[in-house]
């Protein structure tokens, strides 16, 4: 994979809970405007990873270099300032606001009320579930159109990057490929994607690259394509990969 003009670059990431080693001298780049799939088993370290870089979980050791500055130290407030947005596994929307008022939240940073009204009616149309239930509060929605509002609340911060942990988990096959004809159209629109995802099927089928984690280090990397054909790959690290 090419690495000139790296938009996130992993050098040496070393991340503990507590004594407990979770990731182990992780190294890799992503360019702007790329698709990168984190797969492997549970426990791999994939989640973990995307909680190094958000700053939820301050790094043991190594660098996160982000658009050419150290963000290993910055508090995840101020590493959303910078552009990245986490959509954590469990999508975490506010349950007591309605869906109008988790898009504001995810506009916090923001002071222009005109490009925040533009935004929530763009990702509204992006997500037409959401646009039906726009005044209702958070809780009452579908676990697929929580998804949708994660994915959207973590839009409305302007992100360059954005960090998707699961965005299938518990949903229905046709939700799965709403959220994912979602994910390209995000792309499309330029921003970068990290995506951590066990359907390895759709996460290969928007990616352009990926890598395979295993116990918290990179033991296999490729193009979509590549890793999509490696028999060896799929059945031992990718596991099933049909839905």
């Amino acid at each position: 994979m090419t690495n000139e003009n790296a938009l996130l670059e992993i050098n040496a990431l070393t991340l503990h809970y507590g004594v407990i080693p979770a990731v182990r001298g992780l190294s890799f780049k992503i360019q702007k405007g790329q698709v990168i799939s984190l797969m492997g088993t549970n426990g791999s370290g994939k989640t973990t990873t995307l909680r190094g870089i958000s700053g939820i979980l301050p790094p043991s050791g190594g660098q996160v270099l982000f658009e050419g500055k150290d963000i290993s130290k910055e508090s995840p407030h101020k590493i959303v300032q910078m552009g990245i947005s986490h959509v954590p596994e469990g999508r975490g929307i506010f349950p007591q606001l309605t869906v109008i008022e988790n898009l504001k939240m995810g506009a916090y940073i923001r002071n222009d009320n005109q490009g925040i009204k533009e935004d929530i009616e763009k990702y509204l149309e992006l997500f037409p579930n959401l646009e039906d239930r726009k005044k209702e509060y958070g809780g009452t929605l579908s676990g697929g159109e929580q998804q949708m509002l994660a994915i959207a609340r973590a839009l409305m911060a302007k992100p360059k990057l954005l960090l998707l942990d699961e965005p299938s988990m518990g949903l229905a096959p046709l939700v799965v490929k709403e959220i994912f004809g979602a994910i390209k159209a995000i792309s499309n629109e330029g921003v970068t994607i990290l995506l951590v995802e066990q359907n390895t099927k759709m996460a290969l089928s928007v990616s352009h690259y990926g890598y395979v984690l295993e116990t918290g280090e990179i033991v296999a990397e490729g193009t979509a394509d590549e890793l999509s054909n490696d028999s060896a790959i799929k059945n031992i690290y990718l596991g099933n990969t049909q839905n």
